[in-house]
């Protein structure tokens, strides 16, 4: 070592996290040397790939593998590779920290978890990877040369809160990972990981598929009282789970697979595993999750599926082959005639990668479609965890609009228990109903009170109810449904009256706007600064008011959206709409036409306003005057 070893410190989060692995109770700490295995996997998938694009990288990639090294007596385990291997820094940025883990919000749910009992299953749900070995290990070293490099690191820590680092003047290429094993008769250890039965058992069980030879060292009894002799065994088949016949594999290995390439704790929702023959081979084992990823909605989350080409590593998150929307979908692509150097910014504009990509969409879509048909209690799981981000589709995949509006569901005033999908809408709309009809808003409680239903549950009409932030986008872009138009109930005029009940409505309404024409002027300068207008409503029955927006104009809720964007949008003014037969409104009329204190008069219209907005969800521009004017009303009123 030619310097002398510095003591650091892990960042906070990586700190808590340490504490959580050693001082919690899980029943299967056998998932660190899975852990432990995969990094080293990859590792070894790296430098394949880095010796393919630089032909200068002097490496040598012919016996790429995973050894694995027991010493009984000092009770060490050692997972050593001869892949990539680690700079200093890269070690200080992948061990001290767990910036790419979800940091505070992965530390809530583990939290979360570990209180509500779930702590054993902690570790494969969240992929937390090289700090597994603090369950099983008091102590955790670490070497690495990084491939190019003459010189190697040394990293060393307890879990405690700190760890040590240092040079190494040599070092073999790759990384090898000490764990000095807590003792095996503890309560803390249940296993003995020294044992050989133990160790193959473990990597039988989560690490078989892995391409690359895992290998130990075994002693084997003389016979006849000769002496032991040492062999070196490898641990793990290779076999390509996706290269052999669907008959052959069973679904625990399915299962296991899916856990290692997903990072996930859970069996998956639905295994798709096919081939793609033809003028351009590729096999393909993908998985829809059982459920969402924390990060589903997170710009930073994991995106894609891994590209092999050949059974060789290309790159991890390959979004080039799966759109965003289905950026939950999890498994691996492994193409025959691809490029073996070929780069991201290749990858994106290749004909035979974008072929791929349609037919696995189109096969992704398909299954969720079958599941829809034959297994609706599952489609029900996928579209509790997955819809909001599939809706995504609509907006973007013109070519598969048609199949991602049968798949949709939404729930509507139809039935509170159930969703339904847009066919079932249109099978039970009324004799004469033009249009589907919908609302937005932020959850589904607000929409089944909100005043702009009223007019449609009197009249019988079906509405459906949108309560994610993608609603608002793909209703304005789809448009129509089987020629059906899709409008939004808080928008534009409503006018659901049958053609025997027009004349004398519109009558009715004509005298109406009559009388309250001075009212309605009145309310439109006094109340300027917040609405372009104030009319009289047809679609409420109860409600003295209510809030709507031009056919045109942007809802409040896509305003923000657009800002949260960053995207500057003016300021949308809306409509408000009274009810002619509301005593609050008709009461509002007769002190303003005997000339009520115009003081009294403001107040009431701010007043009427503010709860038109309220019933509705929004927000107020004054929270607190809207407040003390109501209490004060109050007040003379007792």
């Amino acid at each position: 070592m030619n310097d002398r070893p510095e003591t650091l410190e892990f960042q906070a989060e990586a700190r808590q996290l340490l504490q959580l692995m050693v001082h919690s109770i899980y029943s299967n700490k056998d998932v660190f040397l899975r852990e432990l295995i995969s990094n080293a996997s990859d590792a070894l998938d790296k430098l394949r790939l880095a010796a393919l694009r630089d032909k200068d990288l002097a490496v040598d990639t012919d016996d790429l593998h995973v050894t694995i090294e027991v010493d009984r007596e000092a009770r060490t385990l050692t997972v050593r590779d001869n892949g990539i291997g680690m700079s200093r820094d890269e070690v200080v940025s992948v061990i001290g920290t767990i910036a790419k883990s979800g940091t505070a919000e992965l530390l809530r749910q583990l939290r979360e978890a570990q209180e509500a009992g779930a702590s054993q299953e902690l570790i494969g749900q969240f992929g937390v990877g090289f700090y597994a070995a603090f369950m099983v290990a008091d102590r955790v070293e670490l070497t690495t040369r990084k491939a190019g490099e003459s010189g190697g690191t040394r990293w060393e820590s307890t879990g405690e809160g700190t760890y040590t680092l240092g040079a190494l003047d040599e070092a073999p290429q790759g990384t090898a990972v000490t764990l000095h094993l807590k003792p095996a008769d503890t309560e803390d250890n249940l296993h003995d990981y020294t044992a050989e039965w133990t160790i193959r058992e473990i990597v039988k069980r989560y690490s078989d598929f892995i391409a690359h030879p895992i290998r130990m060292a075994v002693e084997r009894p003389g016979a006849d009282g000769a002496e032991a002799t040492t062999e070196t065994v490898t641990l793990n088949s290779m076999k390509a789970l996706w290269a052999r016949p669907r008959g052959e594999v069973e679904p625990a290995e399915y299962h296991e697979f899916y856990k290692h390439v997903g990072h996930d704790w859970a069996d998956p929702l639905e295994t798709i595993h096919m081939r793609g023959e033809g003028t351009f081979e590729y096999e393909a084992l993908l998985f829809i999750p059982s459920h969402a990823p924390i990060d589903l909605f997170s710009p930073q989350g994991r995106r894609g599926v891994q590209l092999y080409v050949k059974r060789v590593f290309i790159m991890d998150d390959c979004d080039a082959l799966m759109p965003n929307y289905l950026r939950f979908v999890k498994g691996v692509v492994d193409a025959h005639d691809l490029s073996l150097n070929i780069s991201r910014e290749i990858l994106q504009q290749d004909r035979q990668i974008r072929a791929v990509r349609r037919r696995l969409v189109k096969k992704v879509l398909a299954t969720v479609k079958d599941l829809k048909t034959d297994q609706p209690e599952r489609y029900r799981t996928f579209w509790t965890e997955f819809g909001a981000a599939v809706k995504e589709g609509l907006v973007d995949d013109a070519d598969n609009r048609d199949t991602l509006l049968e798949i949709v569901s939404v729930a509507s005033t139809n039935d509170p228990a159930e969703l339904t999908d847009l066919a079932g809408y249109v099978g039970r709309m009324r004799d004469g109903q033009a249009d589907i009809y919908y609302v937005t808003g932020e959850n589904r409680t607000t929409l089944e009170n909100s005043p702009h239903l009223e007019a449609f549950r009197a009249k019988g009409y079906e509405v459906l109810l949108l309560t994610d932030p993608v609603d608002e986008v793909w209703v304005e872009r789809v448009g129509s449904y089987q020629g059906r138009t899709l409008r939004s109930i808080a928008k534009g005029e409503v006018d659901l009256d049958t053609e025997e009940e027009r004349g004398e409505a519109e009558a009715q309404r004509e005298r109406q706007r009559t009388e309250y024409a001075d009212l309605l002027g009145w309310l439109t300068g006094v109340l300027s600064d917040s609405v372009k207008e104030v009319r009289l409503s047809a679609r409420l029955t109860t409600s003295p008011a209510c809030v709507v927006g031009d056919a045109h104009d942007l809802t409040p809720t896509l305003e923000k959206l657009y800002r949260a964007m960053g995207h500057e949008v003016p300021k949308v003014k809306r409509i408000l709409e009274l009810n002619p037969d509301h005593p609050l409104v008709t009461g509002l009329r007769k002190a303003h036409e005997q000339g009520g204190a115009e003081a009294t008069l403001t107040e009431t219209a701010e007043l009427l306003y503010g709860l038109a907005l309220l019933a509705e969800g929004g927000e107020l521009a004054d929270p607190s005057r809207f407040a003390r004017i109501l209490a004060d009303r109050l007040t003379r009123t007792l």
